[in-house]
Formats: structure tokens, sequence, C-alpha cells
């Protein structure tokens, strides 16, 4: 990992979903450039507890906030929240996020709507919310998957459709909001080793020959990527994405 520079002293930032994995990377390297930052969780209290904690203890301003994914409102005042706490907010990062694998023909519909819920009205919702506080030349980064660009195994139809959908919003909004300086990227990890997708979970073996880089992702590689598209050496980026997936796309 980069030591810091503190590209983002003073920003204030949100990141959905973030008591664990990339989520909590994420948040970490955020303040380890200087940002304040906001998490949210759905039902790790101890963990986003823990984290905010840490944050605090590198010198930034720290708080976790529970909020569902899939509940608008739940994530209309989670965005509140964090800008009460933190005193404005500059940087959204959308992580929150849910893969649900299996035939489509057979996949349940409460597994289907709670992917589109999480994985694309989540971000929808959140994002138009914080668009009522973030200023000119902020950040917002979405979190998409090498799989909303190709689809590399079958049990993935849902889930890749979530996350291509966030690649048309992404271009989208970049237009909308281009005027005013605020970029709207994607980070599209691929295989990266998590608490759900374990480096050496049993999906592994038919997962490593598909890639050029023989190994899992690890989440600061991810969280590295975000923090780029968030600091000041990316202002020219936007409408775009960054493939962190180890080759897999390639």
């Amino acid at each position: 990992m980069s030591t810091s520079t503190a590209r983002l002293l003073g920003k204030r930032a949100l990141v959905t979903g973030a008591a664990r994995g990339i989520g909590a990377a994420i948040a970490l390297k955020l303040a380890e450039e200087g940002a304040d930052v906001a998490i949210t969780y759905e039902k790790s209290a101890a963990q986003a507890e823990a984290l905010a904690a840490e944050i605090r203890g590198r010198g930034r301003k720290g708080v976790a906030m529970q909020a569902d994914a899939a509940s608008p409102g739940a994530v209309q005042a989670a965005v509140d929240g964090a800008v009460a706490e933190l005193g404005g907010l500059d940087i959204l990062v959308n992580n929150a996020g849910v893969l649900r694998t299996g035939a489509f023909a057979e996949q349940p519909l409460d597994e289907i709507d709670l992917q589109l819920n999480v994985n694309l009205r989540g971000v929808l919702v959140t994002t138009q919310s914080a668009l009522k506080h973030i200023p000119d030349g902020g950040r917002i980064i979405s979190i998409g998957s090498n799989a909303g660009l190709s689809v590399p195994f079958a049990g993935l139809s849902v889930y890749a459709a979530t996350k291509s959908a966030l690649e048309s919003f992404t271009r989208g909004l970049a237009r909308e909001l281009g005027p005013r300086g605020i970029t709207v990227n994607l980070v599209r990890p691929g295989p990266i080793g998590t608490d759900m997708n374990p480096a050496d979970g049993p999906i592994a073996p038919s997962v490593l020959p598909a890639l050029s880089i023989g190994r899992y992702g690890e989440p600061w590689e991810v969280a590295e990527a975000v923090a780029f598209l968030a600091g000041p050496g990316a202002a020219y980026v936007t409408g775009n994405g960054i493939l962190v997936d180890g080759g897999i796309s390639a």
C-alpha cells in the first residue's frame, strides 16, 4: 500500500456498506488520505463501530450509522446524518452491494428484488440524496463489477444486470454534473478476497485460471483506485471506470 499524501485533507466522505471487506478498506484509505469519513452498515454494528474508532484514532472524524441499503428512508436518513456529523459532504462512495448466484430460471423473486433494491435503487437513492449537499468539484464513485462489462461465469445474470445498469447511470450522471465539476465514476472489482468471496473458497479453483494475475485481489487494491478517483488528480476523469480485476476481463 502507498503512503498517505493527504490528498483529501479537509474533505468529508460517506462510504456505504463499509463495516468490512472492500468498504472498510475504502473508508480507512480515505481517512489515511486526510478525509473525515462516515460509514453505513446493515448488521455488523460491532465491526462498524470498531472501524469508526480506528478512523478517529488516525486523527479524523469517524462515524458509523445503521442503514439498510434496500430501504430508501434509511438511506436518506444516513446521508443527512453523515452531513450533520461531518459538517458537509464532498465524496460519496456507493459501496453497499449484495450478490446472489444461481440459475436465473430458478432464482427466487426475493433474491432478484434484493439485488435490484440494494445494488441499483440503493445507489440511485443515496446519490440523489447526497447531491443536495455535494458542492461543485465533488466526487461520486460507485463500486461496480467486472461483471457489469462481461459475464465470465454462469449464475450471475441478475447481479450482472444491476452492475451493468450502474455503467449507464454513471455515464448519464457525469453528463449532468460535469458543468459543476463533479466527477462520477466507477471502480470495477473482479475477484477480491473477502468474507463473501474468500480467495480459498469453493469457487476459487474455477476462477483462478481465468485471471491474468494468478491470485485474488485484496480490498486495499480496490481502495487505492477509489482514492485516486476521489482526489485532485482525477479532476478530468468522469463518466468512466477503473477495472481492478487481475485481468479477468482481458
